[in-house]
């Protein structure tokens, strides 16, 4: 559950990070809309990402991992439409600005995750003879 929490708080982060850095990317209402939305969007990309991949990998492989932005940004898109539907502003202008969204997105996710993440532990080496 604690993984699951700090997951969310990344998603959140990562989508004020494209909403604050890209223009068509815009999210309206209290802070904890943007958190529905980082859930909403965690549940898209669980559910339809692998099957996307699947659907899609010939064009992955074509484009050399090319084509995987646009099903990111397909995936971000659907998320925007979803929380409309749901009451909740969060809009994308167009495609542009949902590429863009979903690259902030994913490289703000990693960086977040980067820095609050705590380091795993090392395996020492075992002595040698």
């Amino acid at each position: 559950m604690r993984r699951g929490l700090l997951r969310l708080l990344i998603n959140t982060l990562a989508l004020f990070a494209a909403v604050v850095v890209i223009p068509g990317v815009r999210f309206d209402g209290p802070l904890w809309h943007l958190v529905v939305v980082a859930a909403l969007f965690g549940a898209v990309n669980a559910v339809l990402r692998p099957f996307l991949y699947v659907l899609t990998c010939p064009l992955v492989v074509v484009t050399l991992g090319g084509f995987a932005l646009v099903v990111n940004a397909a995936l971000f898109a659907l998320t925007a439409r979803l929380a409309g539907t749901f009451g909740i502003g969060f809009t994308i202008s167009g495609f542009w600005a949902a590429l863009g969204g979903a690259l902030v997105t994913s490289v703000a996710a990693v960086l977040v995750a980067l820095l609050i993440t705590p380091e795993p532990a090392r395996v020492r080496d075992a002595p040698r003879a």
